[in-house]
């Protein structure tokens, strides 16, 4: 769960749902985007399932990395004075934070921006607009993947 709105007024706690199976337990993801209505159509695309913490810039982030356990990070690379490729480059240098799958979810869409997305350290790379279904499906990967390399260690 994240921080509470009294502790960090900056940081929003949104509840979402996704179709989760038996298996799956509650996701809770780091999205983080200043854009309102992304945020919007990203909460109706999980829907039930998961706990969405939202961060709109580069240090609320941090904060919300430190603060909570996650299992994903949902990032805009294109963010009020940084950039996603910085968050990126943050959690793939912190070996708490390492393991942490990271999809970039902007509206930079050539292939020299995909490869620094990767470069940086992101394991997903979607471009705006998108679909809700295809975001949903590459959520579910990511966990998937994530809990398959758990189970591996």
């Amino acid at each position: 769960m994240c921080i509470e709105k009294e502790i960090i007024p900056f940081i929003e706690d949104i509840w979402c749902s996704v179709y989760v199976s038996q298996q799956m337990r509650r996701l809770h993801i780091l999205l983080v985007d200043s854009d309102v209505q992304v945020r919007d159509k990203i909460q109706q695309a999980l829907g039930y399932g998961c706990s969405l913490c939202v961060a709109r810039s580069l240090d609320e982030a941090r904060y919300s990395l430190a603060a909570a356990p996650l299992d994903l990070v949902i990032c805009e690379i294109v963010l009020p004075q940084a950039s996603g490729l910085d968050l990126c480059r943050y959690v793939r240098r912190s070996q708490s934070l390492h393991h942490l799958p990271i999809m970039l979810l902007t509206t930079l869409s050539t292939l020299q921006d995909k490869v620094a997305g990767f470069d940086a350290g992101a394991d997903d790379y979607l471009v705006k607009p998108f679909d809700a279904r295809y975001l949903l499906a590459r959520v579910r990967l990511l966990s998937r993947i994530k809990r398959l390399e758990h189970e591996k260690d």
